[in-house]
């Protein structure tokens, strides 16, 4: 039996539920971020971007991965 392949249809749900994980993740962040700045009592923020760096990089690591994993 052939293996199916992926439609369009799916190709374009994976992609907007990556963006969506993306957004969220990057909100969530902030707000973390935002919230460590207050609760540490630093003059300029941080941890603001930090966190969101850090994300960003890890995201982008499991992207590339994600993209060029060996079916």
């Amino acid at each position: 039996m052939a293996a199916k392949k992926p439609s369009s249809y799916d190709s374009l749900m994976q992609y907007a539920g990556l963006a969506t994980q993306w957004m969220v993740v990057m909100l969530l962040a902030l707000y973390g971020g935002n919230w460590l700045d207050k609760k540490a009592h630093f003059q300029n923020p941080v941890f603001v971007w930090v966190l969101p760096l850090f994300f960003l990089v890890a995201m982008l690591i499991k992207l590339i991965r994600d993209l060029f994993k060996k079916p």
